[in-house]
Formats: structure tokens, sequence, C-alpha cells
């Protein structure tokens, strides 16, 4: 049988997200266990919040296995902490299925991998497909439903196939004076009503203009946090701001309060329509959510 390369994140959340789902569907827990643990344990090495014994090129030698494809292997990359440390990341590994194997290729840029066709399919953030090709209109974008629909078939042939639902929310958040300046609710409504400064990511300022649609700016200037200072710290200095959420829970303790949820960021499932074959068609049903795929055979 093939074997159909996917191009993934070489760390964090969205890989673990995708080492969880091909797990549900293949049983593949044992490995996918072994690969999220040994990542975020030298995360945690990385940012000073564990010690290891020995240095990382014996430590990567350890947790690589060469001659058998079906054992993870990893990789070393440059950190951008202070000095710069080597820091271990995932490069590869293959897992067999009933689609034939499937090798989990790491890449820095899973989503524009894609784009230059050297693979069908891959896993990226939602965020990075707004932030470059999807198209800017009045209306808001809401959903990853709708993502498509926005991206012109003449910039690229990728498109999301679904999400993996590994959800952190785009949020408004407001300090209570700004919110009590309107009447309602803390959304996009209010955003379209209001007059001033909005404090985002600088990297979020296409994504932010896409999910509040352009309509909604005017009389809007963007500022940005200042260096080495929390997000949602200068977003309550600002008054009113977007920034990725969890429990809310920082935002809370600079007395900010919660409004919209805007846009999920979340692991998406991309697919390039040019390199489609009917293999890589089965790989990608694997990614889809068991649970839906259960419910839907009933």
């Amino acid at each position: 049988m093939t074997t159909t390369r996917v191009a993934v994140p070489r760390k964090g959340r969205p890989l673990e997200a995708v080492l969880e789902r091909l797990a549900a569907r293949t049983g593949a827990t044992e490995l996918a266990d072994e690969i999220i643990s040994t990542l975020r344990y030298e995360k945690a090495i990385t940012k000073g919040n564990q010690t290891a014994d020995g240095d990382v090129y014996h430590r990567i030698g350890d947790y690589s296995t060469l001659d058998d494809p079906h054992e993870p292997e990893f990789t070393l990359l440059r950190d951008d902490r202070e000095g710069m440390p080597r820091r271990v990341v995932f490069d590869s590994v293959t897992v067999p299925t009933d689609h034939g194997d499937v090798q989990l290729v790491g890449r820095e840029e899973p989503f524009r991998a894609l784009r230059t066709h050297e693979f069908a399919l891959g896993f990226d953030s939602a965020d990075l497909v707004l932030e470059e090709v999807v198209q800017l209109r009045d209306e808001a974008l809401t959903s990853i439903d709708e993502i498509n629909d926005r991206i012109d078939p003449l910039d690229t042939d990728v498109r999301v196939v679904t999400g993996l639902g590994d959800t952190v929310y785009h949020t408004l958040l407001g300090t209570p004076d700004v919110i009590d300046s309107q009447d309602g609710p803390l959304d996009r409504t209010f955003v379209a009503n209001y007059e001033g400064d909005l404090c985002i990511s600088p990297r979020y300022e296409r994504l932010v203009e896409a999910v509040l649609g352009t309509g909604a700016l005017d009389g809007i200037s963007f500022t940005y946090p200042t260096n080495g200072n929390e997000e949602e710290a200068d977003i309550a200095a600002t008054g009113l701001g977007v920034y990725l959420t969890v429990t809310g829970s920082t935002a809370r303790d600079h007395g900010l309060e919660l409004g919209e949820r805007l846009f999920p960021s979340e692991t998406v499932l991309l697919e390039n329509a040019h390199e489609r074959t009917e293999t890589t068609r089965l790989v990608a049903d694997l990614f889809e959510d068991p649970e839906e795929t259960a419910l839907q055979s009933v």
C-alpha cells in the first residue's frame, strides 16, 4: 500500500491535536502519548521549568529511532529565547492505517508547504489561513465553515477540510468604563458604533479585519502591545482590544470584561485540491471527529 505524507506543525497544541485525533482512529495512543510527553518535557527544559540530565544532543539521540519509521524521530531547532537554545521538536513518524501508511512530517509552516504543492494534506492554525489568503469584506467572518468562500481560487489551491476542535477564541475585551459608554453588549455591533483605539497583536491585524469585517472598523485605529508587556495589560490601558482567551482569568485580573467570541483559533485539516487522490481523500477521513462519524452512520 502507498504512504501518504501529511505536513504537521513541529510542536505545540496543533501537533498534539493531530496526534490525538489520529490515535483515536488508529489506536496509536501509546505512540501519540510518547511524542506529546517528550515535547512537553523539552519545552519545560527550554523555559527553565525542568532540569535535564545530559545535553540536548544526547537526549535527542535517546528519543529518535532512525532505523524504524514507525517510531518517532525528532530534530533540533533554534529557539528564539535569550541565548537561542536548541529545542527538540518533532520531525516524523509513520502510522499504519486501513488506508496505507500515513507519514506525519514536521514543518515550520505546513500551510505554506501545501501552497507550494509539497503535500496534498496538512494541518495548521486557521489563524494563518486568515492572515494570508482570505478576502477582506465588509461583512464579518464568524466561523471555520466560512473560510473557503473567502479564498480566491486564483490565489491558492488549498482549502479547509475540517477543524480539530482544539479551540481557543479571539475574544473582544474591554474595560467597564468603555463598555458603559454604549448601550448593549460588547460585541461586533459595539465595535461598529465605537470610535477610538483598539489594541491587538500586530500579527493579527488582517485576521481582526476579517473577523470584525472592514465595515465595522470605520473610526477605529489599531494600537499594539508594548514589548515585554502582557497583552491584557495593554488592552486594559487602551480600553478595548482583541486577544486569545481560554478562561479569561488573566483578562479579569487586569479589570477587563469578556465580550463576544469573534473567531475560533483552531487547528484545521487542509487539502491542496490539485494534489487530491482517492487515497488522500480516505486519509483525510481519518481525521474526522470519531463521535460525529459514529452519529452519521446511525
